[in-house]
């Protein structure tokens, strides 16, 4: 039980996956301060006000859900241009790159074999 354990640790891809849930949670740090300490702050020069929290429309506090949509757009758009577009346009170069053409398939080799053959009978 405990080597099936072990051998399940040891992939390949779980050291992959937690490495990359450490470089996410890392990440999602530093968008957070972007988002709190730098462009909350433009916004609320833009608008007047750049805390959402206490906004609240009638009865409805919606201040908090302005605060984490507005978050969550900034986290998206960081994500976006800053690592699945530039992979992006990466794999596009490594696919556009030609591949090495194709040395002759079985049969071809077989079709010459028998023309060779046969044009060494003619002789």
């Amino acid at each position: 039980m405990l080597k099936g354990f072990r051998d399940f640790v040891m992939k390949g891809n779980v050291i992959d996956l937690a490495a990359a849930v450490i470089i996410g949670a890392a990440f999602g740090a530093i968008i957070d301060s972007l988002v709190k300490d730098v462009i909350t702050p433009i916004i609320g020069m833009l608008g007047g006000q750049p805390d959402f929290s206490a906004l609240k429309i009638g009865a409805v506090q919606i201040g908090n859900f302005l605060n984490a949509v507005i978050g969550f757009l900034i986290k998206a758009a960081g994500l976006y241009f800053l690592i699945v577009l530039p992979f992006s346009r990466f794999a596009a170069k490594l696919a556009a790159a030609p591949a090495p053409a194709p040395g002759p398939s079985q049969q071809e080799l077989y079709l010459k074999e028998i023309r060779d053959l046969l044009q060494q009978q003619k002789k």
